[in-house]
C-alpha cells in the first residue's frame, strides 16, 4: 500500500503564518500533530508514504527526515488538488492508495487496522471512514449511501441542503481507493461549489456513478473524528490524548 499524507495547509485559524510554524508541525503533548498518524503507519515502508506539503515545507521535510517521499502543492486549491499534487510520485504504481489528513492525531490503530481490513476483505473500489454521529453539530461532510450501503456522494457541510443536515454519518477524511481509479477520477473534478475548490470528496461518487463500489467504515466515537484547526482544538486534543494516557 502507498498513503498520502495532506500536510500542505496553511492553517489560518492557528496564526501560522505569525507563527512561522506550519498546522501540522503545532505540537500536541510535546509532538508534532503529523507525527501522530505517522506513528500508526509503521507497517508501511517511508519511502511509499508520500506527504504533500505546502506553507513552509522546508520546516516540514526538516522536521521529519528524508526517508518519506514528498510532493508539493504550491496553491491551495483544495483536497483533490493536494492529492493531484502527488501523481508523480504514484507513477507506474498499481495498488491501493490510502489518504489521511495531517492534522488527527487521535485516530486509533484500531480504527487503522480495521478500516484497512475491511477494504481489503470487501473487494471494494473505495472504502471512506465515516463517524455515524447523530446531532453531532459538527460541521463535516454527509456521506450518503443507498439501500444497500454503498455510498453514493459526500457532500460538504456548507453544501448540504436540510434533508442532508439530518445525516448522520459525517466524513472523517481518511480513504482507501485503487490508485489508477482515484487518478482516472481526479481528472473529473470540478470546483463548482461554495469554495470553488477541487474536492476529494467528489471521488467517491465519480467512482460510483461509473459502476464502482464504494463503501464505507463506520465508527462511533467522534473524538477520533477531530481535527485541528483552532486553538481551542488543539486543547481538546491534549486534553483526549492525555486522558488516554
Amino acid at each position: 500500500m502507498k498513503v498520502i499524507i495532506l500536510a500542505a495547509g496553511k492553517g489560518t485559524r492557528m496564526q501560522s503564518e505569525k507563527d512561522q510554524l506550519p498546522k501540522v508541525l503545532r505540537r500536541a503533548l510535546g509532538r508534532p500533530l503529523i507525527s501522530y498518524p505517522l506513528s500508526l503507519l509503521d507497517k508501511v515502508a517511508k519511502k511509499d508514504i508520500i506527504i504533500v506539503t505546502g506553507f513552509m515545507r522546508e520546516a516540514v521535510m526538516e522536521e521529519l527526515g528524508p526517508d518519506y517521499t514528498y510532493a508539493i502543492q504550491a496553491e491551495q486549491k483544495g483536497t483533490g488538488h493536494a492529492v493531484m499534487c502527488a501523481a508523480d510520485a504514484l507513477a507506474g504504481y498499481d495498488g491501493p492508495v490510502m489518504i489521511l489528513n495531517g492534522d488527527m492525531p487521535l485516530l486509533t490503530p484500531a480504527t487503522i487496522e480495521g478500516f484497512m481490513r475491511q477494504h481489503r476483505e470487501s473487494g471494494a473500489d473505495g472504502t471512506v471512514l465515516a463517524a455515524d454521529i447523530k446531532d453531532s453539530g459538527l460541521p463535516y461532510g454527509r456521506v450518503e449511501c443507498d439501500a444497500d450501503g454503498k455510498l453514493v456522494r459526500i457532500v460538504e457541510d456548507r453544501d448540504c441542503d436540510a434533508r442532508q443536515k439530518q445525516i448522520s454519518l459525517l466524513n472523517v477524511g481518511l480513504y482507501i481507493f485503487d490508485c489508477k481509479q482515484l487518478l482516472s477520477a481526479l481528472s473529473s473534478l470540478k470546483s463548482d461549489n461554495a469554495q470553488g475548490e477541487l474536492y476529494l470528496t467528489d471521488v467517491p461518487e465519480i467512482l460510483a456513478r461509473s459502476g464502482k463500489t464504494v463503501r464505507v467504515f463506520s465508527i462511533h466515537d467522534i473524538t477520533e473524528a477531530l481535527g485541528v484547526n483552532t486553538p481551542a482544538d488543539l486543547a481538546e486534543v491534549e486534553r483526549i490524548l492525555t486522558a488516554r494516557g
